[in-house]
């Protein structure tokens, strides 16, 4: 019985010591996994604007990320740096890059970016944006991944319209694309140098030559044409006007071109008589003078007449006698203007202080016992003023 007693004792004890060395293992371990994630590091990392919070024994802000499974791209914004030392309650903030395609003056390259907008995105490139340059899409736009970001610089442009040149800004384009941009509209017959398919450059001048057709109406007189014709009744060198003339008048219809309002062609397109011209008629005289003895008298008569004197160039005059005489072509002829009624035309006749002269020209104010009689130049015509004088119509 003793024994048992003491077997009893002995179980009892081997329990209660495994129990408590159990208890020893158990409260050891937990102690340690508490002093292990008591000395981790609290940190907070914002992903892309994204917060998160973690605990970490990491000693670099490399570790926490690798730690986070990111790789970072060297165009990627980590703040702080990566080799900085990880410190209870630090913040990082880490931005992944964006590919993008950006194309400058037609020159194409892949970037990496962490830019918020195109604005931000030429800057980091250093590209200064002017005020005519050209981006696509707009400066505010938001960068987003594989997006295309084309910038042109703007260079000067001279442009003429229609005569007028001016100094504008372009990118390059068309001909045609320019000129829309510019908002020059262009009418059908317009024409344009350099051709519209052309490509803009810099300094390049660009015209557009304002075209226009007009019709012009003119009205033109017709010269009347002079006939002659025999008359038996007249002595021969004898000429006397039958019938004056008058000049016609026809409507001539042009199409005009102006380019840049000013004529650079013009074709007749039609003509229209308003009026027909009438011939002058002179009658020639054929009438053979009849022979005189030698000695005999040529003097038929003589009279006294008021004399004043004219020119070929007086206000008026044609330069042509009523005879058909071309006084400016011949000033060196002697030539009055009669009445027909009292001196016949053709007749030769001395006229006191002037000379011998032919009766070839009339006159609306030679009327009756009046002459007047050519000089070639003005001032003559002057001094002779207006006097009465004897003259004698010769036969």
């Amino acid at each position: 019985m003793l024994n048992n007693v003491r077997n009893l004792l002995s179980n009892s004890l081997r329990k209660n010591l495994a129990v408590t060395a159990s208890g020893m293992i158990a409260l050891s371990a937990t102690t340690g996994f508490t002093g292990y994630e008591a000395t981790k590091e609290h940190v907070t990392i914002i992903k892309d604007g994204e917060r998160q919070e973690i605990r970490t024994h990491a000693n670099t802000v490399a570790e926490v990320l690798e730690e986070l499974n990111i790789h970072p791209r060297p165009e990627d914004y980590i703040y702080p740096a990566v080799n900085a030392a990880v410190t209870d309650d630090l913040q990082i903030v880490w931005q992944a890059s964006k590919q993008v395609t950006l194309t400058v003056n037609e020159t194409k390259k892949e970037v990496w970016t962490t830019a918020k907008n195109v604005k931000e995105l030429l800057t980091a490139q250093h590209i200064t944006v002017g005020p005519y340059d050209r981006v696509f899409p707009s400066l505010g736009a938001e960068i987003k991944k594989g997006m295309t970001i084309s910038f042109e610089k703007a260079f000067p442009i001279q442009l003429n319209v229609g005569g007028k040149q001016q100094q504008v800004w372009a990118t390059s384009t068309t001909v045609a694309d320019f000129l829309k941009q510019q908002n020059i509209a262009l009418d059908e017959l317009d024409r344009v140098e350099p051709s519209l398919h052309e490509k803009i450059k810099a300094n390049m001048v660009v015209k557009v030559i304002k075209v226009q057709k007009v019709t012009d109406v003119v009205e033109e007189a017709v010269d009347f044409a002079v006939v002659t014709r025999k008359d038996d009744r007249l002595l021969k060198g004898e000429r006397r006007v039958i019938q004056p003339g008058e000049k016609g008048l026809v409507s001539k219809q042009y199409e005009v071109v102006l380019e840049n309002g000013k004529e650079v062609s013009r074709t007749l397109v039609q003509t229209k008589a308003l009026k027909q011209s009438k011939d002058r008629v002179i009658a020639v005289g054929t009438k053979e003078r009849a022979l005189t003895s030698r000695g005999s008298s040529q003097v038929a008569r003589e009279m006294y007449v008021t004399a004043t004197a004219y020119t070929a160039y007086c206000g008026g005059c044609s330069g042509r006698t009523s005879t058909g005489i071309n006084l400016r072509a011949n000033p060196h002829l002697k030539v009055i203007a009669v009445d027909p009624r009292i001196i016949p035309l053709g007749s030769k006749v001395y006229v006191e202080g002037y000379g011998y002269a032919i009766a070839a020209d009339t006159g609306a104010g030679i009327d009756g016992y009046k002459i007047d009689v050519f000089f070639p130049e003005k001032s003559a015509a002057f001094r002779w003023g207006a006097r009465r004088v004897k003259i004698r119509i010769i036969d």
